[in-house]
This record gives C-alpha cells, structure tokens and sequence, in this order.
C-alpha cells in the first residue's frame, strides 16, 4: 500500500532518477566552470582558454538553480550543490586575484606607499 511517508517502488525510482540526472547537471556545470578557469582540462585534451566570464556564467547558472530549488531538494543533493559552489567560488576569485596581478605587473605588485610621495 502506498502512503504518503511511504510511497511505492515507481515513485522512489523517479526520485532516484531525478536526484541523478540532478547530480549529473550540477556536476556538468561545475565542470564546464572549472574547464574556463583552468583547473581542469576536456576529455579529448584540447587546450581551453581561460575565461572567466564563461566561468562566471555558470557559478551564476549553479546560484539561480540553488536559489530556485531552495528547500525542495534532499539534504545530499544540496550538500553537493553548495560544496560544489563553494569550491568554484574560490577557484573562481583566485583566477579572478591572479589575473589582476598579472595585469599589473611587477613593479605594480607592491602596495602603494601610504605617504604620497614616498617609496
């Protein structure tokens, strides 16, 4: 018999199936924002150019889909969404934080002198 705290076999297997096509999404997007930002690189080996703002537009895409699903998803699945956002989120500041550095150059790294005028 089917109850609502007990539902039967062919509900808990489409709960199953959308908790991994979930994983699989949630997965597919952070990989992509990886690829952009040079933490990982494609199957078939081809060399990615950086670019954070596609990076950017998926990190933005996992927010959306985080925000969106707020309290209807399982507590693995939201645990795997946030770890997932956390570690982009830090690779993506830290992409974000080296190229501007780069940009600077070398005599610009050093932190401007607090009395205008001295070195």
């Amino acid at each position: 018999m089917t109850t609502p705290n007990h539902p039967g076999p062919v509900a808990n297997q489409a709960d199953e199936k959308n908790s991994a096509l979930f994983a699989s999404l949630v997965l597919q997007q952070t990989n992509l924002a990886l690829m952009f930002l040079g933490h990982l690189q494609p199957p078939d080996g081809r060399e990615v150019p950086v670019d954070v703002n596609a990076a950017g537009l998926f990190i933005d895409t996992l927010e959306m889909l985080a925000a969106k699903t707020q309290g209807n998803l399982g507590q693995s699945e939201t645990d795997f969404l946030n770890q997932s956002l956390t570690t982009l989120r830090m690779y993506f500041a830290e992409r974000v934080r080296s190229t501007s550095e780069g940009a600077r150059g070398p005599s610009d790294s050093r932190p401007p002198s607090p009395i205008p005028g001295t070195s």
